[in-house]
């Protein structure tokens, strides 16, 4: 019998690292604009404190693959947020840290649904 969390976890993932992802991507395109906006890591870090409470809740009863997926993508958005909190170096790590989150909680929302 597989173990299956609640797909709230799974909504909070997806959700939560679909905003982020976009946050990434569209938030360089607004600093281009004269609107004031300047980049504040806290917030990324904050989006990685949600990812990472999500997947807790996750991989002690999801499968192998999705433990896998979910793991290695929340290491790379830490390391992209740390190096951009403590160093002020950008990392492209965190945009394939969000795609594998994004992919990781849909692949263990979809096996609910089995």
């Amino acid at each position: 019998m597989k173990k299956t969390t609640t797909p709230f976890y799974d909504i909070l993932g997806i959700s939560s690292a679909t905003v982020c992802l976009v946050h990434c991507l569209v938030f360089p395109l607004l600093t281009i604009l004269p609107l004031g906006l300047s980049h504040n890591p806290f917030i990324d870090l904050i989006f990685a404190m949600i990812g990472l409470f999500a997947i807790f809740k996750i991989i002690k009863k999801s499968d192998l693959l999705v433990s896998a997926i979910l793991i290695i993508s929340m290491i790379l958005i830490w390391i992209s947020v740390l190096a951009d909190l403590f160093l002020e170096i950008h990392l492209n790590l965190i945009f394939i840290g969000g795609f594998g989150m994004i992919m990781g909680h849909f692949l263990n929302y979809k096996s609910h649904k089995k």
